[in-house]
């Protein structure tokens, strides 16, 4: 088997329609070579209908990441798929929530209890989720790649889910420092905006992906997320062996003008 990815065993997170960039991901990866794995929450039923338009048909594993059981036994369910003792090499984290009062223009009213769990799901996730698989990433040593949006600026409607995204930068960077000695990297890839479900959540969209019309200078397609899907699997590939703590832009140039 030939392929950027020919051999390795990747868990993909996030993957609710086709439209999104979690389902490119796992599309590009198997092509790849990857064998893949999903994992859904809620509409169960959904992602494994969306799975079965891959060009392999993967399986998908429930997972809520507030939930600690699923979180204990994420490996061993994973690992069923797998083969044991086969390991897995690499992890995309798509997973991001806020409630509805935490976005949209209401910064300065918003409750912590809808701040925690913005902040819960969407960036200690990244932690919670790398070291339940971490019995079968240290097992050959792996890469774990996250979704992000450039948390260097204020967002217009973002709030507290921009908030979310520097607190996912940053345990990103703390990983790959810890994990490193693990042979284990983790970085993530900074996605302009794309018009999938999860966009559709946010009060305002439309304003904030306005941004990318006019100050994108490669230009930028609201509806096309291969680019973004590219630079995941390219970081989940051996390509970029000592690369880790990094934010891979992928956004048309967007996150480097000036005014």
């Amino acid at each position: 088997m030939s392929g950027l990815l020919a051999g390795k065993r990747i868990l993909v997170t996030g993957v609710l329609t086709d439209a999104s960039i979690a389902f490119h991901v796992a599309r590009l990866a198997q092509e790849e070579g990857a064998e893949v794995v999903l994992t859904g929450f809620g509409r169960l039923s959904l992602v494994q209908r969306i799975a079965k338009r891959l060009p392999k048909e993967a399986p998908v594993i429930e997972l809520d990441v507030q939930n600690r059981e699923h979180l204990a036994t994420l490996a061993d369910r994973v690992a069923e798929h797998l083969g044991e003792g086969v390991g897995l090499d690499g992890v995309v984290h798509s997973i991001g929530f806020a409630p509805q009062d935490a976005l949209g223009g209401n910064f300065l009213n918003t409750e912590w209890e809808s701040v925690a769990t913005a902040v819960e799901v969407s960036a200690y996730s990244l932690k919670s989720l790398t070291m339940a698989l971490l019995p079968l990433l240290e097992q050959r040593g792996g890469s774990v790649v996250g979704m992000d949006f450039d948390a260097q600026v204020a967002w217009p409607k973002y709030d507290w889910m921009g908030v979310a995204k520097a607190a996912l930068e940053s345990t990103s960077r703390y990983l790959a420092r810890d994990l490193g000695p693990k042979n284990i990297r983790c970085n993530l890839i900074s996605a302009g905006p794309i018009k999938s479900m999860a966009a559709k959540s946010i009060p305002g969209f439309e304003e904030l992906a306005d941004v990318w019309n006019t100050r994108a200078p490669i230009g930028w397609e609201l509806s096309d997320p291969e680019p973004a899907a590219r630079g995941v699997v390219a970081l989940l590939s051996d390509w970029f062996p000592k690369t880790t703590g990094e934010i891979v832009h992928v956004d048309g140039g967007v996150h480097m003008m000036g005014a």
